[in-house]
């Protein structure tokens, strides 16, 4: 594949989480120090199921064409254009002082930003051959790390010195550079015998052999880490950090051990194949959650509390890799952006999910209980793991059958 289009999919992958992370782990942070509650800070969570429900309009992402702009490089350059203009609307205003005005703007923001990414994955698809996806997803994770290190990370670590608006207007400008490079995109064509999906694929995909199993433990397996991850800033600024520090140990530091991490999983991938990582990955979360245990006890010494964060990190995007990659696998051609919605609908439903039950959770019993409950929840995820893949199955380790993905190398 051409150095430009694993650019592009990196800078693709980079400009729709980096508006969102802003969201769900910037924001919070500054609306934490500014005693806003748990319960209040989880109205932002919520907006995360905008991920979800974008199965509702995959499949017409997957039918509509824009003439000479192209088919998903059409979609791409219409997102791109929105969210910078919305990133702009929302620099102007005062959303600290108006926090309603600022979640139904946000809530703008992350259907454009949703609607780009059932396009960026069916173009990631048609790219990628089964023997570069799990590099491939791996750049697709990379890419929204690297979101979060600039939307969640220096934008938060920036806030203090070049305001709300600078934030925006910088966030806005990295839009910008990609909207460039999707100008010069040449985007690959599907054969005329493969038929763009309707809305009747959105049920079909569930019924191939094996997708029981495979949606069940799309349902666990981001539970127990998705609610450490969700705590770890409110937990953080409990104990005293100041936001340059919540941000640049989160979102930078956090994510560059991610941005390895990631790399990493998508080499051992090829190596061990797609269902001994998964396992392996799975049974791993539990171990690492309970390391966070001293940062819920309220721990300020950095010994204790740094190597839980660092574990963190090095789990939480390894998973989804894997994850991704099989979603991918499971991804036919023709309705690619279908396909792989439907499956990361749900992955993304229940991580979320478990974001916003994890707030709620913690204020009720606080923070070690909850630590308890997720690991306990990873643990059951390794054993469905087990349970599912005990025998070898074409769909861990390749594509589906029946389920044909192709791959344009040019």
């Amino acid at each position: 594949m051409k150095p430009a289009n694993w650019i592009l999919i990196a800078s693709l992958y980079v400009t729709q989480f980096l508006p969102v992370s802003f969201f769900f782990m910037g924001l919070p942070a500054i609306l934490r120090e500014q005693g806003r509650t748990l319960e209040e800070i989880g109205a932002l969570y919520l907006l995360g199921f905008v991920w979800v429900f974008k199965i509702l309009w995959a499949p017409l992402v997957d039918r509509v064409s824009f003439g000479r702009l192209g088919h998903y490089r059409g979609w791409l350059l219409m997102m791109q254009a929105a969210m910078i203009a919305m990133l702009v609307l929302i620099g102007q205003i005062d959303g600290l002082a108006n926090f309603p005005l600022l979640v139904v703007l946000g809530l703008v923001l992350t259907v454009f930003s949703a609607t780009q990414d059932i396009a960026t994955d069916a173009v990631t698809c048609r790219l990628l051959p089964a023997e570069l996806r799990g590099l491939g997803n791996s750049v697709q994770v990379a890419g929204g790390l690297v979101g979060i290190v600039l939307g969640g990370g220096l934008t938060l670590a920036l806030y203090p010195t070049i305001g709300w608006t600078g934030c925006f207007l910088l966030m806005a400008g990295v839009l910008a550079a990609c909207f460039v490079q999707i100008l010069f995109f040449r985007e690959p064509q599907v054969p005329a015998s493969l038929a763009a999906a309707g809305y009747g694929r959105i049920w079909r995909v569930w019924a191939r052999p094996g997708m029981a199993g495979w949606a069940a433990l799309m349902v666990i397996v981001p539970l127990g880490i998705g609610m450490i991850f969700a705590m770890l800033s409110p937990m953080l600024v409990d104990i005293g950090w100041p936001l340059e520090a919540v941000g640049f140990t989160l979102n930078i530091v956090g994510s560059l051990v991610g941005l390895l991490a990631v790399f990493g999983a998508g080499l051992l991938i090829r190596r061990f194949g797609r269902k001994r990582m998964l396992v392996a990955a799975a049974f791993a979360q539990a171990a690492i959650i309970l390391s966070v245990l001293p940062l819920a006890g309220g721990a300020r010494e950095t010994l204790l509390i740094v190597p839980g964060l660092v574990l963190v990190f090095l789990i939480y995007n390894p998973i989804a890799t894997v994850m991704l990659t099989i979603m991918m696998d499971r991804s036919a051609a023709g309705s690619e952006g279908t396909d792989f919605t439907a499956q990361y609908s749900l992955y993304s439903f229940m991580g979320f999910l478990s974001g916003a039950v994890a707030l709620q959770v913690a204020g009720a019993v606080g923070y070690q209980a909850l630590v308890l409950i997720a690991a306990g929840l990873a643990i059951l995820a390794g054993l469905l793991a087990v349970k599912l893949y005990r025998e070898d199955r074409p769909a861990a380790d390749s594509p589906a059958a029946g389920a044909p993905a192709y791959g344009v190398s040019g």
